[in-house]
């Protein structure tokens, strides 16, 4: 399906045009003649799977890139941007996924890097700062003290930070690139209702994300990127769900997340009255669920319901003192204290930060996908058989399809989808039997998510358990034969797959929630 250029004329020219935009990179085309344009009050969304050319086409309008074929017009006049402070004098700001904060600077300190206020010429004025941050965040809806470190506030706060960030430079473009991955749905609707405001004042954004729900909800047009052009603009209101993605994909994805058959086998995970306590919080309180062989349990509630902790409460991550409760694997009871034992048993954690917590990014990808697996490789004298490793490696990168130039690219050059395929390498060949899933689509795109969760269901078929954490609902009722709810560290729910019910797993989700608790003061 190829999409129509929108009919819908705007009444007022665009604030910002890129014309016939070819940007390349050795050896690849990033961009290839791209076209796209942002007018006052628009939400104008870009969506495409990684690498379609996203990033890079925001990277030049932010002046990151310098290097490019093509021409930019900014209020009607050609502009060339040497660096991103040339960009954002110009009213043009970009919000990377990957947050640009000092995390051992204060909330106010980081709203005015670079650009204090001062008195007499060069004392910084700190209380003017700390009542404008104030102000910033009163406009937010968000009670976050301005003197706060940025290392004491959680991923969804410190996003907020910097669209507050940004909005201090009295932007007339903003770009959001996947803004709502950390954030809770409380802090969603925040969000969107800052960008409502936002349109309300003539402000373009230009909106990246990988979550049509909200692409629908949010934007006025949407254009797609698919191998570095552009194969169609639209209004949101004249395409549906189902052509996006046959646009964005090139090909049709009737059933995102199939579902396949599974005969289960016994319990491979029993956990009887699991808790958590850290410090005065009860983190996790009284949990018990198992897991049988071939088997995906969902695990549904809101951000700080305690998914994450449950997971790695299982894979030994923290110490006893902490943690309680006990866990049967393999039909035998088990005292896991770390991460190794867990693996050595064969339970694999794929962590929600994959970056952080799963993948080393400046090692190639024979390390990454060998990191579990490295006792596999070794002979004589703890010496690795080079040969045998690239042997293995080469032949799961082929079975998981990582898009990869060579088994030796550092796997901080692959995009997000292959990033978590490499990961999965990395327990298949520690022979997991067990998978411990936090959020493994998060930042995927749509055809990377349909490969994983594909992948999912043939390792089910084969006997493999999971545990799978997903803050996307309409995923976890396609893949998962059970659904567990946690809220506020407690087992709210348990759904089988006959008796899914949207509502009230939602219901379940936030039974104990305070409902004057904003979203400022959920924990992670």
């Amino acid at each position: 399906m190829h999409m129509q250029a929108t009919a819908e004329a705007h009444t007022a020219p665009p604030i910002l045009s890129m014309r016939s935009i070819t940007k390349r990179f050795p050896g690849v085309i990033a961009l290839d003649g791209v076209t796209f344009d942002v007018h006052p009050g628009e939400v104008h969304a870009l969506v495409g799977e990684n690498g379609a050319g996203k990033s890079t086409l925001m990277n030049i309008m932010s002046g990151v890139y310098t290097d490019f074929e093509g021409q930019i017009v900014l209020n009607g006049e050609t502009v060339h941007f040497h660096n991103p402070r040339d960009a954002q004098k110009a009213g043009i700001v970009m919000i990377h996924q990957e947050l640009n904060l000092v995390p051992e600077l204060t909330v106010y300190e980081n709203i005015f890097l670079g650009r204090e206020h001062k008195s007499f010429g060069s004392i910084i004025n700190r209380r003017s700062m700390r009542r404008t941050a104030q102000k910033l965040m009163f406009d937010l809806g968000l009670d976050i003290d301005p003197n706060r470190p940025i290392n004491r506030m959680r991923v969804g706060q410190r996003q907020l930070v910097e669209i507050a960030k940004a909005l201090n430079l009295n932007s007339r473009i903003i770009i959001m690139d996947e803004p709502t991955s950390a954030l809770s749905d409380a802090e969603v609707e925040y969000l969107f209702s800052v960008i409502r405001n936002l349109r309300a004042h003539d402000v373009g954004v230009i909106y990246i994300s990988h979550r049509l729900d909200e692409i629908f909800s949010i934007a006025d047009r949407i254009s797609v990127l698919r191998d570095g052009k552009v194969v169609g603009t639209s209004m949101a209101k004249d395409i549906s769900r189902q052509e996006l993605i046959n646009s964005m994909v090139g090909r049709s994805l009737d059933v995102l997340y199939p579902k396949e058959a599974v005969e289960l086998g016994d319990t491979i995970l029993k956990v009887d009255h699991l808790s958590l306590r850290q410090g005065r919080t009860q983190v996790l309180d009284d949990i018990s669920l198992e897991v049988r062989r071939g088997e995906i349990v969902g695990v549904a509630g809101l951000m700080g319901a305690g998914r994450t902790q449950l997971l790695e409460t299982i894979f030994g991550v923290y110490p006893h003192g902490q943690a309680s409760g006990t866990v049967w694997f393999d039909g035998q009871q088990r005292d896991i204290r770390t991460p190794k034992e867990a693996i050595e048993l064969g339970i694999g954690l794929i962590a929600e930060d994959r970056k952080g917590q799963s993948l080393v990014l400046e090692q190639p990808v024979t390390e990454n996908a060998t990191l579990a697996a490295l006792r596999e490789f070794f002979y004589f004298l703890n010496i690795i058989d080079h040969r045998a490793e690239r042997k293995a490696v080469t032949e799961i990168v082929d079975d998981l399809n990582i898009k990869t130039p060579s088994i030796r690219t550092m796997v901080a050059n692959l995009s997000g989808g292959n990033q978590q395929k490499v990961v999965i390498a990395k327990f298949l060949l520690a022979k997991i039997k067990l998978f411990l899933l936090d959020e493994p689509t998060r930042g995927i795109d749509v055809g990377a998510k349909a490969e994983v969760y594909h992948l999912i269901g043939e390792l089910a078929q084969q006997g493999t358990g999971f545990l799978l954490v997903s803050s996307e609902l309409p995923e976890l009722l396609a893949v998962c034969d059970r659904i567990l709810v946690l809220c506020n560290g407690r087992l709210t729910g348990e759904f089988p797959r006959g008796s899914f019910d949207q509502a009230a797993i939602m219901e379940a989700a936030t039974r104990f929630n305070d409902a004057e608790n904003g979203p400022s003061q959920q924990q992670e």
